[in-house]
């Protein structure tokens, strides 16, 4: 990289974090604590809990269920629970300790507790099966299992012969917050730094699990980039609605932290109580999967107007494909707020769309963030032409190494296969057309289930919806349609055939349209196809 476009990217960081108040006139004795944590815990969440620490301790942290904390509070549990997992539990760089649960403080804490030991964290899925969860953790000499009450029965099923520590009781302390109380705080530098390993989605079969080296430049361009496209500011709320064991969620969580915002979280989403957090607390940027902002649409108007929702600055949308008729509708709502980002477990952060592009190109994920490279290529890995339908491959330093046993995705050169088919227009923009193994070949001709399933979307009786390929003697797949109406008895099979013959070519109709009470998803809103295929 040449002396001007590093000149240049530092500009670009500087004037971002300037805009975000992260640069600004404090005490030199606090800019010396600050810098002294950001060395000791190289860049890990702990470093950014520590930092706020040291230069806004009086500062909000986060607010979940069970209250509030500060930031010096919030690092005096994380110092506290590190040394007791240590000492306690002998978590360290050869001991991981696993985390399965809700979004709560406790999902932060054991993060930064983690870091300052130096054991890297397990982030289990909740919606795991106890199957799952022993399969997860096999071939782990996990130190602890942290979790919610909810998930005690479970563990027990997965008979894993670990330690258990309850982090979330109803109506009384639990065991985690009972062990940071008792506990002194561990102080020294942590033997390595620690990482992260969250699952993928396991959409299309067994989740795989990716781990994440967190650094300061893995977290350079992301964060401009939110910084730009959000508004991320110091002291300025963020609502995280996904669920922090996946990347979407913990990595806008640990971004937030990085520039000093606090963060929102509840244990689980519900639409009218999202709109009175934001009011109550004066949320600047909400964070949801597209079927949360559908269920908030979907509240009586009456109810949405209880709640002043003016000070939200932006939305951010990803973990599943944003409808362009959802998009329009949540703008229409409540303002030109809504940016659609997209990535995976596997690359991170890959395009980001703002509410002009989702306005002036419906459908489109937008352009690569800052320091991302995203090319189209083709069956031969080379570059397709603008329009041309081709393979999605991301490069950046958020791109993992591997899986966790040793096999990783398909790469060209620096850049990895996302699994993802698209093409970009001429004016930069990306789009992805879906999944190359859900890619429908009927009759010859390739059928990609998105553009099916944004069509019936963009009927007013369609609640939900989504299209699959099932096997047929004559044409070899034909597409079924599954539809979940907005309201019952208010739809009719001739009236979406209608609606979809006015808008897509004849060999892209579904032959079947299947009426049914709920789609199945994962926690972020993607579609479990499998689960249909069958039904």
């Amino acid at each position: 990289m040449s002396t001007r476009e590093n000149i240049a990217i530092a500009a670009r960081t500087a004037a971002a974090l300037r805009a975000a108040d992260v640069i600004r006139p404090i005490s030199p004795l606090r800019i010396w604590r600050a810098g002294a944590a950001g060395h000791a815990l190289q860049a890990t969440p702990a470093a950014s809990i520590a930092i706020a620490a040291a230069t806004d301790p009086t500062g909000l942290a986060v607010v979940d269920d069970q209250g509030e904390l500060t930031w010096a509070e919030l690092d005096q549990v994380a110092r506290a629970l590190a040394h007791a997992f240590v000492t306690t539990y002998g978590a360290g760089p050869a001991h991981p300790i696993a985390l399965i649960c809700r979004n709560h403080r406790a999902v932060l804490e054991v993060l930064a507790a983690g870091a300052r030991a130096g054991a890297d964290v397990l982030a289990l899925n909740t919606e795991f099966a106890a199957p799952q969860v022993a399969a997860a953790l096999s071939g782990r000499d996990v130190a602890v299992v942290v979790h919610d009450a909810e998930f005690s029965a479970l563990l027990e099923q997965a008979e894993l012969g670990v330690p258990l520590l309850c982090a979330w009781r109803e109506r009384e302390r639990a065991a985690l917050t009972v062990l940071a109380q008792a506990a002194v705080s561990l102080d020294t530098p942590p033997p390595r730094r620690a990482q992260i390993t969250i699952l993928t989605s396991g959409t299309t079969g067994v989740p795989k699990a990716a781990t994440r080296d967190i650094s300061a430049r893995t977290m350079l361009g992301s964060l401009v980039t939110l910084v730009e496209h959000l508004h991320l500011r110091r002291g300025s709320p963020v609502l995280v609605a996904p669920p922090l064991f996946h990347g979407f969620g913990l990595g806008v969580t640990a971004l937030a932290q990085a520039v000093g915002a606090p963060v929102v979280l509840t244990r689980r989403f519900e639409p009218e109580q999202t709109l009175e957090l934001i009011e109550r607390h004066a949320v600047t940027t909400l964070v949801a999967v597209p079927v949360m902002l559908q269920r908030i649409l979907e509240l009586d108007p009456v109810t949405r107007s209880r709640y002043d929702t003016r000070t939200l600055r932006s939305v951010l949308s990803a973990g599943a494909p944003l409808a362009p008729a959802l998009a329009e509708r949540f703008m229409d709502a409540f303002g030109e707020i809504l940016n659609n980002a997209y990535g995976s477990t596997e690359t991170g952060f890959g395009a980001i769309a703002s509410p002009a592009d989702l306005r002036d190109a419906p459908g489109t994920i937008g352009r690569p963030p800052f320091g991302v490279t995203v090319q189209i290529l083709d069956q031969d890995r080379s570059p397709a032409a603008a329009g041309e339908i081709g393979h999605i491959f991301i490069g950046s330093d958020l791109v993992i190494d591997g899986y966790a046993d040793g096999s990783s995705k398909e790469l060209a050169g620096a850049l990895m296969n996302t699994g993802d088919l698209g093409h970009i227009d001429g004016a930069g923009r990306i789009y992805v057309e879906g999944r190359e193994d859900d890619m429908i070949v009927s009759g010859g001709e390739n059928v990609f289930p998105q553009e099916v399933e944004d069509a019936l979307l963009a009927h007013p009786g369609v609640r939900d919806a989504t299209v699959v390929g099932v096997p047929d003697e004559e044409f070899g797949q034909r597409l079924r349609a599954f539809v979940v109406p907005r309201a019952a008895d208010s739809l009719a099979v001739d009236q979406l055939q209608a609606h979809l013959r006015a808008r897509l070519e004849r060999y892209k109709l579904p032959r079947e349209i299947v009426f049914y009470e709920e789609i199945p998803r994962t926690p972020t809103g993607k579609v479990i196809r499998r689960l249909l295929t069958t039904a």
